[in-house]
Order: structure tokens, then C-alpha cells, then sequence
């Protein structure tokens, strides 16, 4: 079974897809040892990881199709990616779709901002016209080469033009042919309600940004409000930083790693998660002899 199939059996069973957000291989590796069924390639935190700058739309297209490829590469379990705007029309969208699908994403994300993009919790967001998304979508529908790959349509009009402005164009983008649509941003329970009331035949994602908009509630109050997906995109890279930053003060002020220790897996516990045995064992068995 490929990725993208096992994709499309999540989307239609029982329960609730949590993704986590990776913004590395590694991370993505750590996602998947945690026994999540999938991972959701955050633009937010590859940002930060590749460039160290802010989601503002300074990634490149080439640097996120690599991401994607890295991330995919590491894991077992099926990747949705956020495309970002396509990162130009429709024909553009177009090509990001298939350089994606070669790289390994499962699932594809596509919104409808212009460039500059920003993170979709943040304020100064602009949006394209709806009929220039709806192109889009068609697009992405027409360039899949594997038809289980996902496509997913979001709209941050929440923010710029309020939920009825985003409702209309989730249904226009439906109509288009996405497979899942993103309502990003909702503000209440009432309109998340609103949201799964208005599309009962498309699963729903619910993106959990820790401290946004959206009211940060738990995997079963999303399942039973009738969302299908839960992204959490910031939370990893959040630990990290935080749990880094601490460290880092701390190695500062000892003058020693020692002070740290306690904050660490050690030497045997990371080669034993990162596989090396594994890969040892690998190298012997095309050695000659063995």
C-alpha cells in the first residue's frame, strides 16, 4: 500500500488523524517513533528550521520541495505538506503539485494568499480573488499524477473578510474538486460548528496553533465536533526552543555540559532511536564473506 492510499484509508475510518508538525527529517523521525499516524510538513516551522526567519513567505519553492523530500524520506507514515500559495498561478501550481508528489507529500495544502504569504494565525494577510483559487485547486486536481494524493484547499478569509466570505469559498473550492477544506483560523466553538455544519461531505482539519485563534481544544472535543485532522504545527518546534534556550543558559552559566545531563537522552539512547544499529547491520551484509 502506498502512502497516499493509507492517506485516503485514514481520511475515511474511524477516529481522528493527528499530525503533528515536523520541520525536519528528524523531527518527522520522532513523530512517527511516537506512533502518530502522519505528519503535517509546517511551512511555520521549516521556516524558522531552514532559514531561521518568520513564516512571511521568504521560503522558496525549491527549498520547501526538498523539505518535503527529506521529511518524506525518513518516514513510513504518510506526509501532508503545506504548499503555501502554490508560489504562483495556476500553472505554478501545477508544477509545486507533481514536485511535491515526487518528493513524497500524501497530502497537499494550497491557500489563497497573495505573496507575500503570512502564517495563518498572524494579522496582515491578504487574500487573491476567489475565482483565482478556484483555478488553482482545479489545477492541483489536474496536475496529481496518483489519484490518492490529497488535496487540500484552505482560506484564511476568516481573518480578512469573516466567516461567511470563508465559507462561500470553502464551498467554491469544493466544488473545484479539493478533497479536504481548511477553514483556518475560526475564533469559537460556535464557528467551528458552523464549519462542520456547512461541509459534511469533506473531511475537516482543526489547526491547533497553541496560543491562536482557534480555541485549542482536545483530539476528542474536535472528533466530536466532526473535524477529521488535527495539526499541531508549532508545538515540536516550540519544545525544542524552549527546552534548547534552557539548556544553552544553562551550559552558559556552568561552563560545563554536565549541568546539563539531565536534559539529555545519551550517546547509546540517540544512536539506538536514529537507528545505527540498524544501519550497521546494513553495511555487513553487502560486505563480502560476511
Amino acid at each position: 500500500m502506498t502512502k497516499a492510499k493509507k492517506l485516503r484509508e485514514l481520511l475515511t475510518s474511524d477516529g481522528i488523524i493527528t499530525a503533528p508538525g515536523a520541520y525536519d527529517a528528524w523531527s518527522a523521525r520522532l513523530i512517527e517513533h511516537a506512533e502518530f499516524s502522519a505528519v503535517y510538513m509546517t511551512g511555520y516551522g521549516v521556516s524558522a528550521s531552514v532559514l531561521g526567519r518568520p513564516d512571511i513567505g521568504l521560503m522558496s519553492f525549491h527549498e520547501m520541495v526538498e523539505s518535503v523530500h527529506n521529511i518524506a524520506e525518513a518516514t513510513n507514515v504518510p506526509v501532508i505538506a503545506d504548499a503555501d500559495n502554490g508560489y504562483g498561478g495556476s500553472l505554478n501550481v501545477v508544477r509545486t503539485v507533481r514536485a511535491y508528489e515526487q518528493a513524497g507529500a500524501c497530502g497537499i495544502q494550497l491557500e489563497d494568499q497573495v505573496m507575500p504569504k503570512r502564517c495563518g494565525h498572524m494579522e496582515g494577510k491578504q487574500l487573491i480573488p476567489c475565482e483565482e483559487m478556484v483555478a488553482k485547486v482545479r489545477a492541483a486536481v489536474y496536475a496529481r499524477r496518483d489519484p490518492d494524493t490529497v488535496i487540500i484547499a484552505r482560506t484564511d478569509a476568516r481573518a480578512v473578510n469573516g466567516l461567511d466570505d470563508a465559507i462561500a469559498r470553502g464551498h467554491a473550492f469544493e466544488e473545484a474538486g479539493a478533497d479536504v477544506i481548511f477553514i483556518e483560523a475560526p475564533q469559537s466553538i460556535d464557528e467551528m460548528k458552523r464549519i462542520v455544519a456547512e461541509f459534511p461531505n469533506r473531511p475537516l482539519p482543526a489547526n491547533m496553533v497553541e496560543h491562536g485563534k482557534t480555541p485549542n481544544l482536545s483530539q476528542k472535543e474536535l472528533a466530536a465536533l466532526g473535524f477529521k485532522i488535527a495539526i499541531y504545527p508549532v508545538m515540536p518546534i516550540y519544545v525544542v526552543t524552549r527546552a534548547l534556550s534552557a539548556a544553552l543558559a544553562k551550559l552558559k552559566e556552568a561552563g560545563t555540559s554536565e549541568a546539563c545531563l539531565d536534559d539529555m537522552v545519551d550517546f547509546p539512547s540517540f544512536n539506538k532511536l536514529i537507528g545505527l544499529d540498524e544501519a550497521r547491520s546494513l553495511e555487513k551484509s553487502f560486505t563480502c564473506g560476511k
